[in-house]
């Protein structure tokens, strides 16, 4: 018997109990009316605490009408575990209940792209995958998802990641979203940030994956996600998506007033 995944930021990240984390989850995605949901190819949401980020999350989940099927790309922000980290079976464990990971999925992507690897490791207690599955508990409760966590890499793999993904997607009868899971700029001042989050942002709405990869790097974007949101524009470019939309962006000092150290968060679309 597979031994579910336990929770690994329950209590800090969003709330430990499960009436309260519904409702937090109810009143970041509440704005939108049912009429103007629609299906997506891919989106971007942070991954901070919910107080930091959850409303720029939500906005953008309350916008998606879900398929049964979703893939999360999200970043390893420790060092341990595989660079392409894929759990094919099993569940994670949240306090709304266990999560289901879509085996026949995982196991269609290992076989496209070799690269990844069956870890525990490198998602025992990564948040960037878990904080969103309770978004997707509520919205989605029936969906099944398959969790990819990326360390640090060059273009040429995520490329490859992409375009495998992208290829399963073309195999299956229905729809599959995207998740890349990633805050944008960290810890410098709030109009440093916007600068700069503002470059990261324009690649992102151009379905530039190259573009994106390379300015982070050049000009020092400290966006943790980016080799998760690279490897999703290529997969979402692969699979016809033309149309990027930023949903929604905030610093955390749009939370509490500190403008010296902030943290960057931008919720997008693409369809």
């Amino acid at each position: 018997m597979t031994v579910a995944r336990q929770p690994a930021v329950a209590g800090r990240f969003y709330p430990a109990g499960a009436r309260e984390l519904t409702g937090e989850v109810r009143q970041y995605t509440s704005l939108v009316a049912q009429e103007s949901k629609s299906a997506a190819v891919a989106c971007l949401v942070p991954h901070a605490g919910y107080v930091y980020s959850g409303a720029i999350a939500g906005a953008v989940y309350a916008r998606l009408v879900f398929p049964r099927r979703v893939i999360i790309l999200g970043p390893r922000h420790f060092p341990q575990g595989a660079d392409f980290a894929i759990n094919s079976t099993g569940s994670w464990k949240t306090p709304l209940g266990l999560a289901e990971i879509d085996s026949e999925l995982a196991e269609k992507l290992v076989t496209a792209c070799p690269r990844l690897t069956e870890d525990q490791v490198a998602h025992r207690t990564e948040h960037s995958l878990e904080v969103q599955l309770p978004f997707l508990q509520v919205l989605a409760p029936e969906a099944q998802f398959v969790p990819i966590a990326i360390g640090a890499s060059g273009f040429e793999p995520l490329e490859d990641l992409g375009r495998a993904i992208a290829r399963v997607l073309a195999q299956l009868p229905e729809p599959v979203l995207i998740v890349a899971s990633s805050d944008m700029n960290h810890y410098e001042p709030d109009d440093v940030t916007r600068v700069k989050d503002q470059r990261a942002i324009e690649k992102l709405l151009a379905l530039d994956a190259r573009g994106l990869y390379d300015i982070v790097r050049r000009e020092g974007i400290t966006m943790c996600g980016y080799a998760a949101a690279t490897a999703m524009l290529v997969a979402a470019h692969a699979r016809g998506s033309r149309n990027a939309e930023l949903v929604k962006y905030a610093t955390s000092g749009d939370v509490f007033g500190d403008r010296e150290e902030v943290v960057g968060y931008a919720g997008m679309i693409f369809r």
